[in-house]
């Protein structure tokens, strides 16, 4: 009887065994569609042996079901994300840059300088300079070199203003990115609590799967670091040390104005961390923000303040047309700061302009001429006004084009990460398809063992008469 009872144990505690197998196929081939799914295995082991009667006998199998996963590969994932997705964020911002000067993959230098409005603007202003200096007495041409002067400082306050929305645009992008961030680090915490109190030292399954779900989203936010800890939980900072998720509790980021700008404040006690952060959406937009906007805008406001000054300097050397001294054309602030946001015509009137010099006459074009060659001139440092923008132009564009080659090439090596992970723990439906049918046999030969030494018992217990057994 002994024998028979340990048989009838070995072949229940197998159907036990292929049962959960089974439940586990059923359960990837359901889920093969889920975002963030990690495929279930079962291991198989063996139980214990005992002693009957003298001899050794197994007492049957077990099966364990967990998720297949490699956490190290699902950092280095994370890992490409954050780099990834902060390439994309400054792409997206150096392109805008691009847009306000009407740059293109292959305008570079005069072409550059050519296509922008800015440009565009310079040339005109020049060109109006240069009809002066024909026709220094005419009236016209006169008020066309203050209409070109207008369209000068309109091009500036233009371009000015747009990296200035630019720039907003950028601190609405960090105040979303924080409300999203928290929101998953209180969801984190949560799921982290809930592991711990369900499985704190194996696989939780699915709930790891909607933990680690929410970290591939928040790797998409924000740079970070991750921490394993005890009872199965994770433990989250910024790539600066601020912590945001420390076992169930998680710590919420908060947004500060600091010079016209929104920075981000995180840890415990709360500190300003935008210095520090990096990764992710978040930290391509300050990057964007914080290091290649003022470097543009302060190249803008140095281009109208040495320009405007320049002219305003000719054109103070000069008489106008009544014979007085002439007067800035340009309005400026007392320092390069500001002043693309803020250039523009103060004279009123045609005869403002001071074509001739003193002694010559309304009639003279000395100043004129001396205005019109300031194209040539180096007021700009060592450069001139075109051969300065056209600089600044192939900057914009070279720091895009990097960008764009960098944010490619991060992709591609997050493809490739993914793959790999994906190939380890996505549910693949030939593979399923495979251990279905071995399951199913297993199952099947397990039964076929229950139904023999249940037949051989009730035998047994009938000492071999024929008995219908229920």
């Amino acid at each position: 009887m002994g024998t028979l009872t340990s048989l009838l144990n070995i072949a229940s505690e197998a159907l036990l065994a292929d049962q959960a197998a089974l439940n586990a196929t059923a359960n990837n081939v359901a889920n093969q569609n889920t975002p963030g799914y990690t495929r279930e295995v079962v291991s198989f082991q063996s139980g214990d042996s005992v002693s009957l009667s003298g001899e050794s006998q197994s007492s049957g199998v077990t099966a364990t079901v967990s998720s297949l996963r490699d956490r190290v590969l699902e950092q280095r994932v994370q890992q490409q994300t954050q780099t990834t997705a902060q390439s994309a964020a400054l792409q997206t911002a150096l392109q805008q840059v691009e847009n306000i000067f009407g740059l293109t993959s292959t305008s570079t230098g005069s072409g550059a300088v050519a296509s922008s409005q800015l440009g565009t603007a310079i040339n005109g202003f020049f060109s109006s300079l240069s009809s002066l200096e024909g026709n220094p007495s005419d009236t016209a041409t006169r008020q066309k070199v203050l209409t070109a002067a207008s369209a000068l400082a309109g091009a500036f306050n233009t371009a000015s203003s747009q990296l200035s929305q630019i720039s907003t645009s950028l601190n609405q992008q960090v105040s979303g990115d924080v409300g999203q961030i928290n929101t998953l680090t209180s969801s984190i915490a949560s799921l982290n609590s809930k592991i711990a109190s369900l499985s704190p030292n194996g696989d939780a399954g699915t709930l790891e799967d909607q933990r680690q779900e929410d970290i591939d989203q928040l790797s998409q936010l924000v740079g970070l670091d991750q921490i394993s800890t005890s009872q199965n939980g994770i433990s989250l900072t910024t790539s600066g040390g601020a912590v945001l998720v420390s076992g169930n509790q998680s710590f919420q980021v908060s947004t500060t104005q600091a010079g016209g700008n929104t920075n981000v404040l995180a840890g415990d006690p709360p500190q300003d961390v935008t210095s520090n952060l990096n990764g992710g959406d978040l930290g391509g937009a300050l990057q964007a923000r914080d290091q290649y906007l003022p470097t543009y805008s302060s190249a803008l406001d140095n281009l109208a303040s040495a320009l405007g000054t320049a002219v305003n300097q000719q054109n103070e050397q000069g008489v106008d047309s009544s014979g007085n001294p002439g007067l800035a054309i340009f309005s400026l602030p007392g320092g390069a700061a500001g002043a693309a946001a803020s250039i523009s015509v103060s004279a009123t009137s045609p005869g403002a302009v001071a074509a001739a010099t003193a002694g010559e006459g309304s009639s003279g074009n000395n100043n004129a001429t001396a205005l019109a060659d300031l194209s040539t001139t180096n007021v700009v440092g060592s450069q001139t006004a075109t051969g300065f923008l056209a600089l600044f132009l192939d900057q914009v564009g070279s720091d895009a084009s990097g960008v764009t080659t960098d944010n490619a090439t991060q992709q591609a090596a997050l493809t490739q990460l993914t793959t790999q992970r994906d190939s380890l723990s996505s549910v693949s439906s030939d593979q399923e398809a495979s251990n279905l049918t071995q399951f199913q046999r297993s199952y099947q030969a397990a039964s076929q063992v229950f139904s023999i030494v249940d037949t051989l018992m009730a035998s047994s217990i009938n000492l071999g008469v024929e008995t219908t057994v229920t």
